[in-house]
């Protein structure tokens, strides 16, 4: 019995400390989606100039190019001042990109750094701002390897060439491309291929990058210990986002994204704030829950908007991406049920569970809310 007990207060430190963790993670991340936003195309001229077009968040751009730079990014900084900077920096920029081809690296000639343009109304997200480098390279090039070393995270790479043929290659942040064949007929992906990195892509960005949506599926599991009201929101939830990612990527819905991260950020403080409210799945949860889905499908656009999606098999990479990020939120609540597997049916265990956890959830929710609206 005192073994038990022993076993019970390490697995709720254990629990209590990973829930730390990562309310520590989402306090410091005010951007639910990763601002490690990467677009590349790679155009080549028959003259074998070319020009390589890297688009990223600007914030985030100049922060790590100044840590390279061995510089701080001023508070308070204004657009104007930071898009002065970042022209600045063209020099550090072009250091972090390499380009190998034949075996012989490509260094560009020159890099323009093009402000992002003034943002709309129905933008999913901020524009990304984009350095534009030219240089020329031989014309009977053969093969590529690239590698762009200020990134972690998946993006997909463009390429061009003058006779109208172009492909898709996604590169795993950091590290080497894998030999591009530029000489031959570009293969294009199979739809298996492009299901499987949707599915990656989406599944990716639920665990680890989605911060936010792990923080609003766990409080939908907070709510009770039985399953049945576990698997009636999570359904109503899904099927939600599922109807706005669509009409979103048809085009069809749109929200301005301040709204929409402003709004998903105070879905995470409801739901966790109605925990310590109740136990019991009530109509007004299933509904509300249903429109914080509608947000969160919006949410997932921005991200699927930012990757791009194949013409010739949109169908197949949109519904790809979405069961990614089902198959991620299944992992959260398979997770969350195993790390309270042995406390689920103590009479402590909504007290001393239950309410830290949601207190520390609606914390990080309402930070994000007010943060999100006025930044």
């Amino acid at each position: 019995m005192c073994g038990l007990e022993t076993f019970g207060r390490k697995g709720r430190g254990a629990l209590c400390g990973t829930l730390a963790a990562l309310v520590a993670v989402a306090a410091a991340s005010l951007d639910a989606h990763d601002l490690e936003r990467t677009q590349v195309t790679l155009t080549f001229a028959a003259d074998g100039t070319f020009v390589l077009e890297i688009a990223n968040d600007p914030n985030w751009l100049l922060l790590r190019l100044e840590s390279f730079a061995g510089g701080l990014v001023p508070a308070g900084l204004t657009m104007d001042a930071r898009d002065r900077r970042l022209a600045d920096l063209s020099a550090a920029f072009i250091d972090r990109v390499v380009l190998f081809v034949d075996g012989r690296e490509i260094r560009p000639d020159s890099a323009e750094y093009v402000p992002p343009r003034p943002q709309r109304p129905s933008d999913a997200l901020p524009p990304l701002a984009t350095f534009r480098l030219r240089g020329r390279m031989p014309t009977d090039a053969r093969v590529l390897r690239w590698l762009y070393g200020l990134v972690i995270d998946p993006y997909p790479l463009t390429i061009r060439r003058p006779d109208g043929q172009s492909k898709i290659e996604w590169i795993q942040g950091s590290n080497w491309s894998d030999i591009i064949d530029l000489s031959g007929q570009f293969r294009q992906a199979t739809r298996l291929e492009i299901a499987r990195e949707y599915l990656r892509l989406g599944y990716t960005h639920i665990l680890p990058k989605g911060v936010d949506h792990i923080l609003f599926v766990i409080g939908l599991f907070l709510l009770s210990v039985r399953l049945r009201p576990i698997l009636i929101q999570v359904t109503t939830f899904t099927v939600a986002h599922s109807i706005t990612l669509g009409l979103t990527m048809y085009g069809i819905v749109s929200l301005p994204s301040r709204i929409v991260e402003s709004l998903i950020a105070l879905s995470i403080a409801y739901v966790a704030i109605e925990n310590l409210m109740t136990s019991e799945l009530k109509p007004w949860r299933l509904a509300l829950v249903f429109l914080f889905g509608l947000l969160h499908g919006m949410g997932f656009a921005g991200v699927l908007s930012d990757l791009g999606l194949p013409r010739g098999s949109f169908l197949t990479a949109l519904l790809s991406f979405n069961l990614g990020v089902e198959a991620g939120q299944l992992t959260i609540i398979a997770l969350a049920a195993l790390a309270v597997a042995w406390y689920r049916h103590q009479p402590w265990y909504h007290q001393r569970i239950v309410v830290p956890a949601s207190l520390c959830i609606a914390a990080v929710g309402v930070y994000w809310t007010v943060v999100r609206a006025f930044a």
